[in-house]
């Protein structure tokens, strides 16, 4: 395993940095005739990542499955259409990692598939984009220990590992070992390149990492290799929908790092974090009696955004997503399949953010509810040049 991650190999990947994503390439967009709404970038030669919200609430039911292969199959297909670089999500691919029966049909939280049948599931949903896009992957409490982050083992590397997608060739550059020193993709570094934006190096860790992971990624941030990078945190959870930094959990995890201390111990004094990407907290919608269309629903519940100075005056946007409840219930479809389309203006510093819904996309029925418009779904924001460049 550890030859796939040698020196010479994350040189040779980083010469041919993800070239399919880059915005020099076609962006003529295709639309698929099939579907109502067929979202365009809104910039010429811009980027864009997709940030996938936490899918354990489709993986948990039989019926809503479907629907997770829903949001994948449709950013397969919009990968010319959008340039998309890569997928990005949240954690949580499943409510239970370990459990063997499912305690009734259905069990009203945890679903009625076993932890085996979820990540099955969830597995299933990613094979769309397998060889045709890197898909990034921060590991959640539910995704950990038995019911709930009781320990660190996971069925998480039994499904997904590096020769498992072609895509992840020329992006994955450095994983860290685990709880039992084994190297795994629970935490990982992916290197894109794009014209006005340079080299953007992404993280994904476990669920409240140690200082072990912390260490690894500081040291990779500041190496020679690395340190003129625009890095993205990508981890399960940093903020509450009330824009507050999560302090500490109720989970028996340890050793552990929660989210306030992962700011202070890596985010903060760093040079080039320039990005933190979540999931994890957030309560269903508030829903009148008789809303009339999304105008009528107040999804603030459902994402946070805030700007944070690092150590060194940097402000730094963290960006908390989680959709699990977008349709108004922790147990209803998983969340009306809404993602965040996060597109890289080519100015080099402007990221705009859109939410939208493939599974509303599809008819014409319900195209006009393929998109949120409100303030906290729609907005752009800067990611200033680091002073190191």
């Amino acid at each position: 395993m550890q030859r796939l991650f040698t020196f010479t190999r994350r040189m040779l990947a980083a010469a041919s940095i993800c070239l399919a994503a880059s915005p020099a390439f076609s962006q003529v967009v295709k639309p698929n005739p099939q579907i109502a709404v067929n979202p365009r970038p809104e910039h010429a030669g811009s980027f864009t990542m997709v940030l996938v919200p936490d899918p354990q609430s489709y993986t948990k039911f039989t019926g809503n499955q479907p629907l997770f292969d829903l949001q994948t199959a449709w950013i397969a297909e919009n990968i010319d259409n959008l340039n998309i670089m890569a997928a990005l999500v949240t954690g949580d691919m499943v409510e239970q990692n370990n459990k063997l029966t499912n305690l009734g049909v259905p069990h009203p939280h945890n679903g009625n598939l076993t932890s085996r049948q979820q990540w099955e599931g969830a597995s299933h949903a990613f094979s769309y984009l397998d060889g045709k896009l890197p898909y990034i992957l921060a590991q959640g409490n539910h995704d950990v220990g038995t019911v709930a982050a009781e320990s660190r083992h996971s069925m998480q590397p039994e499904f997904f590992y590096p020769e498992r997608n072609p895509a992840w060739e020329t992006c994955l550059v450095a994983t860290a070992p685990d709880w039992r020193g084994i190297h795994t993709m629970e935490n990982a570094a992916y290197e894109f390149a794009a014209p006005a934006w340079g080299r953007i190096l992404v993280i994904a860790f476990e669920f409240a990492p140690r200082d072990e992971t912390l260490d690894w990624a500081r040291s990779l941030i500041e190496s020679e290799r690395f340190c003129n990078d625009r890095v993205i945190i990508l981890t399960h959870s940093m903020l509450h929908a009330d824009n507050r930094f999560v302090e500490s959990e109720r989970y028996q995890l340890t050793p552990r790092n929660w989210p306030r201390q992962v700011w202070d111990k890596l985010i903060a004094p760093s040079k080039n974090i320039d990005l933190v990407l979540c999931g994890h907290t957030g309560t269903p919608p508030a829903v009148p009696g008789n809303p009339t269309g999304l105008s009528d629903i107040d999804y603030g519940s459902n994402s946070a955004f805030r700007i944070e100075p690092a150590a060194d005056g940097r402000p730094v946007p963290v960006m908390m997503f989680n959709s699990q409840t977008g349709d108004g219930e922790w147990n209803g479809n998983g969340g009306d399949c809404w993602l965040r389309l996060l597109e890289f203006l080519p100015d080099g510093e402007t990221i705009s953010v859109r939410t939208f819904s493939p599974l509303f996309a599809q008819s014409k029925l319900t195209g006009h509810l393929a998109w949120r418009d409100s303030p906290d779904d729609r907005f752009t924001f800067k990611v200033p040049r680091n002073s190191t460049e």
